[in-house]
């Protein structure tokens, strides 16, 4: 398949394959017309770098898995140089949802503090120790 093609199927732009191609992602063959050509296994690789990039991995975490199902696995994920990019991207998952979770705390905090202040005449700012009127 031509690479209008390939993108269409991807859901993708030609310039984003050409870019992968570029990165050595993807591979094109060359039809005797000059033309680059693709087939079911470029596809493949291609939806499996998709799906990665909409899990928030990038560009780079998708090469084990590319060069895996190249190597001709049934799947780009059972390699082990692919298990360690999913072990390394949960690390970092745990690592975010932390801070989130000691932001939302944080901010939780202040709601209660606002609201229990929101009551009083003079306001006090958490953050800052500032009383409403005293600056």
């Amino acid at each position: 398949m031509r690479i209008g093609e390939l993108a269409e199927r991807a859901g993708t732009s030609t310039r984003t394959l050409r870019y992968y191609e570029s990165r050595g992602l993807l591979t094109a063959r060359r039809a005797e017309n000059g033309y680059r050509d693709y087939d079911e296994d470029d596809l493949r690789l291609l939806l499996q770098i998709r799906t990665l990039q909409d899990f928030g991995f990038d560009l780079e975490d998708t090469r084990p898995f590319v060069d895996c199902l190249r190597d001709g696995h049934p799947a780009g994920d059972s390699c082990p140089a692919s298990l360690a990019v999913y072990r390394r991207k949960l690390a970092e998952l745990d690592g975010l949802i932390g801070r989130l979770a000691d932001v939302r705390e944080q901010v939780a905090h202040q709601l209660a503090a606002a609201e229990e202040a929101a009551g009083q005449a003079q306001p006090r700012c958490e953050m800052t120790g500032w009383e409403r009127g005293t600056r």
